[in-house]
């Protein structure tokens, strides 16, 4: 008796690759827009007692991109968290997408109206250019900007001491980390103080070796790609396994605390790395 040949489906088969091809781009589209809170405790020997338990909100990267209409998931997810401080962290604008009129006063509105905002530019500011009139903007719109400057914030009967320098790709002759690190001390003693600095591959050079009891960075993107036992598998100079790319770390005495950021630059994704709200709490150990 003859065997029949075996029968293929072809419509079976083509309606299980679109179905597989449909899932995949729905997929992407979630890792890419589906916001992520994050939550982290640190804990310093020396954190000043008025400030344990102090809840900060890490933002950075957000590239033009906005959460909702208008932003509202990003400012619900804030306002939910309920920091006692925001520390945004640089390229809030894309410099290939170019800046949306009236973006950056939305954001500032948005987030200080949940809790006190701190920022420091990126590299993307000084590459798009007006920073001087994107600073006055965001000053006049509730965002405190530290620009190679420092701050005294107070909770609780305590006092630290919150930095935060321009990026490097901002003016040649302008004040140096070091500069910076020095004035504080004159000025302060040896204080609790937290650095706001964009870039996270100058930590273990540079930014490790100042004193700061932590600092808080972006620009990483979270390695873009992440995979199991990895540090993400591209630096935003699309360097192979960078390290410094999400989380906490430690250094010459130093804590940095790594944020994957909100948006992407250009044409960029991200897998297995959605967009990231930080929270992060001080603890006294």
């Amino acid at each position: 008796m003859a065997k029949h040949p075996h029968r293929r489906h072809p419509v079976r088969t083509l309606c299980f690759l679109i179905l597989l091809i449909v899932s995949a781009l729905l997929f992407f589209r979630w890792e890419n827009t589906a916001l992520q809170v994050t939550r982290t405790d640190l804990t310093f020997q020396d954190l000043p007692a008025g400030f344990d338990g102090c809840r900060i909100l890490i933002l950075s990267d957000l590239h033009g991109a906005s959460f909702g209409e208008e932003n509202r998931r990003l400012f619900d997810t804030a306002a939910d968290e309920d920091p006692d401080y925001i520390f945004y962290l640089g390229d809030l604008e894309d410099r290939y997408r170019g800046p949306a009129e009236g973006f950056a006063e939305a954001v500032a509105d948005g987030l200080s109206a949940v809790a006190p905002t701190y920022y420091v530019t990126g590299n993307h500011e000084w590459a798009i250019g007006h920073v001087p009139e994107l600073k006055e903007r965001l000053s006049a719109h509730g965002v405190t900007v530290l620009s190679n400057t420092f701050v005294t914030l107070e909770r609780n009967g305590d006092a630290i001491v919150l930095a935060g320098i321009d990026d490097p790709n901002g003016y040649a002759d302008q004040k140096t980390p070091e500069e910076l690190a020095a004035e504080i001390y004159a000025a302060c003693g040896d204080p609790f103080w937290v650095l706001l600095a964009h870039r996270n591959d100058r930590f273990l050079p540079q930014y490790s070796l100042l004193g700061a009891d932590l600092v808080c960075s972006g620009h990483g993107h979270g390695g873009i790609i992440r995979l199991p036992l990895t540090d993400g598998l591209l630096s935003t100079d699309r360097t192979l396994f960078p390290s410094y790319t999400s989380g906490p770390y430690e250094a010459n005495g130093s804590c940095l605390f790594v944020t994957r950021g909100l948006g992407n630059s250009g044409p960029s994704f991200r897998l297995f790395n959605r967009p990231e709200a930080a929270v992060v709490t001080l603890y006294k150990g």
